[in-house]
């Protein structure tokens, strides 16, 4: 410890705008899809948000109400991913490439495929030839993730938690980590089998990163689709991340 009791050569933090900082939660070097919102906020309304969140931690130090916390942050990601007056709302489409189901969901086999990055352990997808990649390098390199084609991993449904890996460069992955179900429901279809509400669930399950080319994928996607039906399935739970 120095004299004044600060730890000496401390690592220099470059200096960064507000506006960098806001931004940076959105494919950034904080990256978090809790505050990803942040971005599209001009900065008056993003320091309006952190000043409004300050004040409600000031308040749930005193009583321990951590609730208004959650309620703050969900008003204000509603707030900035609401469409600016007269605008058209987006990412909202007349109609969709979605078929309607022929059978009951009771007797349905379900196939799962997610955006969240996962794979099994041993199986790697081994992004740019890296071995290992860590979660840091991801978020380093989502610029390249985001023009190179997806790579759709096979989970074999029966995967306990355990055996269960993600990475994704787009996302704070430690809720995901904490708990896969949250991102990638494996465990929540099983039940759903086991307590007869589908037919059964499709193996393998099926994830890939979603920060990626988007043009690729919209050209790949039939193969995804013909694999799919490989496995029986008679519909697909789709989990975007």
């Amino acid at each position: 410890m120095g004299r004044w009791g600060l730890r000496p050569n401390l690592p220099t933090v470059p200096p960064e705008t507000f506006d960098e900082f806001k931004d940076s939660f959105s494919y950034g070097s904080r990256t978090d899809l809790a505050f990803k919102f942040l971005k599209r906020l001009p900065a008056d309304e993003a320091a309006r948000f952190f000043a409004a969140l300050l004040d409600a931690l000031g308040a749930t130090l005193d009583d321990g109400h951590a609730q208004r916390l959650v309620d703050l942050a969900y008003e204000w990601q509603a707030r900035g991913y609401a469409p600016a007056a007269g605008a058209p709302r987006p990412w909202t489409y007349d109609d969709g490439p979605f078929t309607r189901m022929v059978m009951p969901l009771v007797d349905a086999r379900v196939a799962l495929l997610t955006s969240s990055g996962h794979f099994a352990a041993g199986d790697d997808p081994r992004p740019f030839g890296v071995e290992a990649m860590t979660q840091s390098e991801a978020i380093d390199r989502i610029a390249e993730f985001l023009r190179e084609p997806p790579v759709l991993s096979e989970i074999p449904a029966a995967t306990p938690a355990g055996e269960l890996r993600v990475r994704h460069g787009g996302y704070d992955i430690r809720g995901a980590q904490a708990d896969a179900d949250v991102a990638f429901p494996l465990a929540r279809l099983r039940e759903l089998a086991g307590d007869g509400v589908i037919g059964g669930v499709a193996d393998p399950a099926f994830s890939f990163v979603g920060a990626t080319s988007q043009k690729r994928l919209l050209t790949g996607v039939d193969a995804w689709v013909d694999r799919m039906r490989e496995t029986g399935a008679d519909a697909v739970l789709l989990v975007p991340v």
